[in-house]
């Protein structure tokens, strides 16, 4: 197997098999033809693998999903239209009217929004708990519970996941745990390798990188055992396939396939293949912009420490921030790009210093080449209740910045000139 720079390069792809394109067309047609009538009959039965609908697969993403899932170490990868609509798919791919999930609460605002609120609309209780105590999950189990779900680092409060713990407690009760990996890439960290079963991401962020596409993908660590008679979606015949039962059918990859073929087929999010294109361009530099991303935001949180401006600093490659130890486990190449902080002065001057950058861009993303910053509290997280701000991490002071991989002198640069802004 490659190491992770070649894959990143090479993944799901060694030249086009149609044209002997090398690089990776961009196969822009809803719909493919059919040999015969049988070839048709066949692929619509799932007896025959091929393309039918972009809705469903495209040439285009099939290399995306190949490329991601080697990059995560996963099975199989599926490819949809954004980071949301791979958290929603991986969780209603396996829960449904009556069940439940238990989710750290240390979690983007959207997916905090999705399980508090949208979930609970559609029946499937959510419990959200302290995740920096992973025993926390165990307290919430019972017969309902279908699947654990975290982030490899809660985003903003930047708090690291014991992926291998929580994993632990999962499988002793008979579910998968779901991580998102978004704020971290298989770059820094695989959370497959530490027990995860289901990886999502958002690739809008560091894999995209450039702030041009949006797109998610969910990949399948091929390993969990489906038939313990949780998950009937899986083991029971699905009548809109001809009574097909995917474990059946797909073996280590059927919670992947129903996704694709029953999920992404009725709910239809499907990623554009130009998007796909542009995401695999992305991807090809992903493990060198990691590398520069991390080492620049070291350099901004140190900076940020020393700064008598600067009331608190959150960093978990810093090793004043509680989750140092496990950043060391799980992070050893880099504590990603994502800092935050809060200026003395509390919410007026956060307003004051987010006004006054010039190189830093004021918007609600993370992960692209440029540096980024954005107040939670009255943007990504505003819909939260006090209460769960506070259990988000989130306070009025909070700035969180997304360093990008400019020079790290003028980044710090345009920190400090906007800091004098708040005195």
């Amino acid at each position: 197997m490659h190491k992770l720079g070649t894959i990143a390069v090479h993944g799901g792809q060694s030249g086009d098999p149609a044209t002997k394109a090398r690089a990776v067309p961009i196969y822009q047609t809803t719909s493919y033809l059919f040999d015969s009538t049988e070839h048709a009959a066949k692929l619509f039965a799932l007896r025959d693998t091929g393309n039918i609908y972009t809705r469903i697969m495209n040439p285009t993403t099939d290399v995306l999903e190949k490329r991601v899932a080697q990059l995560e170490g996963g099975k199989a990868g599926l490819a949809v239209a954004s980071g949301m609509a791979a958290i929603t798919l991986s969780i209603l791919n396996i829960a449904g009217p009556g069940d439940e999930i238990i989710a750290s609460s240390l979690l983007y605002g959207g997916t905090f929004t999705l399980f508090s609120s949208t979930l609970a609309k559609m029946g499937i209780k959510v419990h959200l708990v302290d995740s920096t105590e992973p025993d926390n999950f165990a307290k919430c189990i019972n017969d309902r519970t279908r699947a654990f779900f975290g982030e490899t680092i809660g985003n903003p409060s930047l708090d690291v996941l014991d992926i291998e713990r929580v994993a632990e407690i999962a499988h002793e009760a008979g579910v998968p745990l779901i991580v998102d990996n978004t704020a971290v890439t298989p770059v820094l960290c695989r959370p497959i390798d530490y027990g995860a079963d289901v990886v999502v991401n958002s690739l809008t962020k560091f894999m995209g990188g450039h702030g041009t596409s949006i797109g998610g993908l969910i990949v399948d660590a091929g390993r969990f055992d489906w038939t313990n008679g949780k998950f009937p979606g899986l083991t029971e015949p699905d009548p809109t396939y001809n009574s097909l039962i995917y474990t059946d059918a797909f073996g280590e990859i059927a919670y992947l396939m129903k996704a694709r073929v029953h999920l992404l087929r009725d709910f239809g999010p499907a990623l554009s293949p130009f998007n796909a294109f542009l995401l695999l361009q992305g991807l090809e530099t992903l493990h060198l912009r990691m590398e520069r991303h991390c080492a620049n935001a070291h350099d901004v949180a140190t900076f940020l420490t020393g700064d008598p401006r600067v009331q608190w600093v959150s960093y978990p490659g810093l090793p004043t921030h509680s989750s140092f130890e496990l950043a060391r486990k799980y992070l050893s190449k880099g504590a990603s790009a994502l800092v935050g902080f809060g200026i003395k002065g509390g919410y007026d001057a956060a307003v004051t210093f987010i006004e006054n950058v010039h190189l830093l861009s004021h918007l609600a993303n993370i992960g692209d080449a440029k540096s980024l910053v954005v107040h939670p509290a009255s943007t990504t997280h505003q819909q939260l209740s006090p209460d769960e701000l506070v259990a988000a991490g989130v306070s009025d002071d909070f700035i969180r910045l997304s360093i990008g991989i400019e020079d790290v002198q003028d980044i710090i640069e345009d920190i400090d000139q906007a800091l004098a802004c708040t005195k």
